[in-house]
């Protein structure tokens, strides 16, 4: 099933539920149930069952997606916007690592985050 439709289909469950009166009364406590949800992901990797875990995440998943809901953001648009973010700055650490003779895959993470750390602070 396309990844989409199920990005959808959690939505209009979402709404459907909220139309009968099964919702909360504002977003802040969706942010604990988010919370919550995180904490639960967090104990599942740590048991090592796979299974659990993906469950767990599509809960979190599910949360968030409840966040959007409460306020009114379109989440693919909103992944959308991140995910060109992420593609600018990630070209900069491409080509900065480039210039100054870094190899990616061999460099530590902490050289590569402060050019990430300079990336960003052209989005300002």
């Amino acid at each position: 099933m396309n990844k989409s439709t199920e990005i959808s289909r959690a939505l209009t469950q979402q709404s459907k539920a909220a139309q009968l009166g099964f919702d909360w009364p504002d977003v802040t406590p969706v942010f604990e149930k988010v919370t919550e949800e995180l904490d639960e992901l967090k104990e599942a990797l740590a048991s090592g069952d796979k299974m659990h875990s993906k469950q767990e995440f599509g809960d979190l998943f599910f949360a968030i997606l409840n966040i959007a809901r409460h306020l009114n953001i379109d989440p693919e648009q909103a992944l959308a916007l991140t995910n060109k973010k992420f593609e600018k700055r990630f070209e900069y650490v491409c080509k900065t690592a480039a210039i100054e003779g870094v190899k990616l895959a061999t460099e530590n993470l902490a050289a590569l985050d402060a050019f990430w750390e300079q990336a960003k602070s052209f989005d300002e």
